[in-house]
């Protein structure tokens, strides 16, 4: 008959370590890896159901490292790599945007005026002016 307490004292100190360890992995682990409830709820679970409540966390709270997905930069990403589309498409869009750059530049040299006194007029009319430079008889007009 001595030997049932002391079986009872190691499953017992065994339930208390395992309860301890259930807590304190619960605790640590990000959210992330939590699976069905929030942290804190498995946390509560895990202290009001010591045995039970670490198995349960074991078994389906926590999520494994596998199935957790981490975050990629995009360059290390292959389905976003494979979503940007490959060079040569760069290569086109880079040739029609620089057909377009020189038609805009070849209707600006078209609209731009060719005489000496149109370029003072347009230069003239696109200088701000003070009141002292207003034109003669609209000044007191208003």
């Amino acid at each position: 008959m001595g030997d049932v307490p002391r079986v009872l004292l190691i499953l017992a100190l065994v339930a208390t370590a395992f309860w301890v360890y259930t807590i304190v992995d619960c605790a640590v682990q990000p959210p992330t890896r939590h699976r069905g409830v929030s942290k804190p709820l498995w946390i509560v679970i895990v202290l009001l159901l010591p045995v039970i409540g670490g198995v349960l966390w074991l078994l389906v709270g926590r999520a494994r490292r596998a199935r957790v997905q981490a975050t990629r930069a995009p360059d290390d990403d292959p389905e976003f790599l494979g979503r940007i589309g490959s060079i040569s498409d760069q290569d086109e869009r880079i040739r029609r945007l620089e057909e377009e750059l020189a038609l805009l530049d070849a209707e600006e040299a078209l609209s731009a005026p060719t005489d000496d006194d149109d370029a003072a007029d347009h230069e003239a009319a696109s200088t701000p002016r003070d009141d002292d430079d207003e034109p003669r008889g609209t000044r007191g007009a208003a």
